[in-house]
């Protein structure tokens, strides 16, 4: 640019616009945006004027330099009073929104409470330890020994059809019962033994009343003179805590595999009372547990000698014990997490 005289007038026009378009800005990332236009070093107007200043004669650079840097100044000021300007009002807004009325009335905090299972779960816990039973932590992924060979269920059982198992390999599985618990503590420590063993379990199963998880809890008492009176009266103190005084058990036959004789556990309907309703089907009675005395080879596998100790065992479905306690007519509302079903159990 030759003459100094119009770059004062292309000077004056910059300022004109950048006035003009200030005035449209409603807000500090407009600011910004805007600036980056005028002051950019490559593509901004002002900012591109310092790259003319080679084009300059050598006696003018300096007059040139002067009045550029004069428009970048006033430039500057008036972006960065405009930036403050925005900010503030757009703090003042910020603040405004978040505002506490402390007039109005306070947000009540809903009360949690566990999950049922959990509930079941601790309540049975503690019964049987009240009782002096130990808890032994089984693993969810067993051999195929330890979850049935070991509990008299060979190869060729029917009862591994029952179970519907995940196969995770020839050998390994995800346990189908925590039964298989039973066979560690045995083989790890001699009678007397009272354990029991809490824990989830896996089977291709899935209705209303059957998922493929659930929870159980497996029970085991090996000693001198172990019979089938001890584990009822045991039964009946169970029950008698989880569903009410009133309560008592009746054993049925039944067969499992690893004991002998077996039992199906039932209870006096606390709902009716044993008159008959829509819960126990009209019967008076419920089923909630399988049981019997340890199969001898059981003992005689794990390397306790059956001609000198018996013992008892049996299996709680913590799910169906939460299911029948609580009214919850369906196992799926177990899981998932409904907090209009959750949010009416809590002992």
């Amino acid at each position: 640019m030759a003459e100094l005289s119009e770059l004062s007038a292309k000077l004056s026009e910059i300022k004109s616009q950048i006035t003009s378009n200030l005035a449209t800005i409603t807000s500090s990332k407009g600011v910004y945006e805007y600036r980056k236009t005028v002051m950019d070093s490559k593509e901004g107007k002002i900012g591109s004027l310092m790259r003319e200043m080679g084009k300059i004669p050598k006696e003018l650079k300096a007059d040139y330099g002067k009045m550029v840097n004069e428009i970048k100044n006033w430039a500057q000021d008036k972006f960065d009073a405009m930036d403050a300007e925005f900010k503030a009002r757009e703090m003042k807004a910020r603040y405004d929104k978040e505002a506490i009325d402390v007039t109005l009335p306070e947000k009540r905090q809903k009360k949690g409470n566990l999950h049922p299972n959990t509930q079941v779960r601790n309540q049975i816990v503690d019964i049987f330890g009240s009782m002096g039973f130990q808890i032994y932590e089984g693993n969810e992924i067993e051999t195929d020994y330890y979850n049935f060979t070991a509990l008299n269920i060979p190869q060729d059982h029917p009862a591994r059809d029952m179970q519907d198992t995940f196969y995770l390999s020839p050998e390994f599985l995800l346990r189908t019962q925590t039964s298989a618990g039973q066979i560690h503590v045995m083989e790890a420590q001699q009678p007397p033994i009272k354990i029991i063993s809490p824990g989830k379990v896996f089977r291709s199963d899935d209705d209303a009343t059957h998922s493929p998880m659930f929870s159980q809890m497996e029970g085991l008492v090996v000693d001198k003179g172990i019979t089938l009176c001890d584990l009822q009266g045991m039964l009946d103190v169970f029950v008698k805590k989880i569903f009410g005084e009133e309560t008592s058990t009746r054993l049925r036959p039944s067969y499992f595999p690893f004991t002998e004789p077996s039992v199906e556990v039932d209870v006096s309907c606390f709902q009716c009372g044993g008159k008959g309703c829509k819960l126990c089907k009209g019967t008076g009675w419920i089923e909630v547990l399988g049981a019997g005395v340890v199969n001898k080879k059981v003992l005689d596998g794990c390397g306790i000698d059956s001609n000198v100790y018996s013992g008892l065992a049996f299996g709680i479905g913590i799910d169906r014990i939460a299911m029948l306690k609580y009214g919850i007519n369906n196992i799926k509302l177990l899981f998932e997490s409904d907090l209009r079903v959750l949010g009416q159990i809590d002992d």
